[in-house]
């Protein structure tokens, strides 16, 4: 398999993952519709970074641990667990007291660095104390790995497509908000979106929990 033969078919499996629904996409609607395109993008980029930096651990062998090491791949799966628990019972909490995001954001116009830097690290942490991510790339990686290139580089330049991939449909998902954002932002169905995905991050972190290796 070619170079440009493997990063074809990368790109249609990764694809084909990203279009399905996840907490990724969960966590970007949530931040789009309740605080805006810039805290939004900022959650996006946060998790593009994560997938990079799974590429490239993988590709130099260090994310391989999580597959050879039971204890490795417990600690990361409970403190990913424990990180989305925490955030959606975070989220269910705020819109207890209705005071989301968005009420934050709309006090202060658009989103400043710091709420930028938070959405981003969101997004980070949720990828990388994912190890389902990393476990995905340990099993993906090697089978579109062409001979003759050095792993690293190819690994950086396929998850260099999963992230475009992953970037593109978020831009998709940010778009479709802006068009029923003043919609959505009314105090009782804030409250509702932080709720329904309060709850599914905390399902997501409970299902990582009841997950074997």
């Amino acid at each position: 398999m070619d170079v440009l033969s493997s990063i074809l078919s990368f790109a249609v499996v990764v694809g084909l993952l990203t279009l399905t629904p996840g907490l990724d996409t969960a966590l970007v609607l949530r931040t789009s519709l309740l605080s805006g395109r810039r805290s939004a993008w900022g959650v996006v980029l946060g998790i593009q970074a994560g997938t990079l930096l799974w590429g490239a651990l993988t590709a130099a062998g260090l994310s391989a641990l999580l597959a050879a090491s039971h204890l490795a791949y417990e600690v990361l799966r409970w403190a990913g667990a424990a990180y989305l628990v925490w955030m959606g019972a975070q989220m269910l909490w705020r819109s207890r007291k209705g005071k989301g995001d968005a009420d934050e954001a709309a006090a202060s116009g658009e989103p400043g660095n710091g709420e930028w830097w938070s959405a981003f690290r969101r997004g980070l942490l949720t990828n990388l104390l994912n190890p389902k991510v990393g476990v995905f790339y340990v099993a993906m990686l090697p089978q579109f790995m062409p001979d003759g290139v050095p792993h690293v580089v190819m690994g950086l330049l396929l998850a260099g497509v999963h992230v475009c991939e992953g970037a593109l449909w978020c831009a998709l998902l940010i778009g479709f908000t802006g068009l029923v954002r003043d919609w959505l932002r009314r105090p009782s169905v804030r409250r509702g979106l932080d709720r329904l995905t309060g709850l599914i991050v905390i399902g997501f972190g409970l299902r990582l929990a009841a997950q074997q290796q």
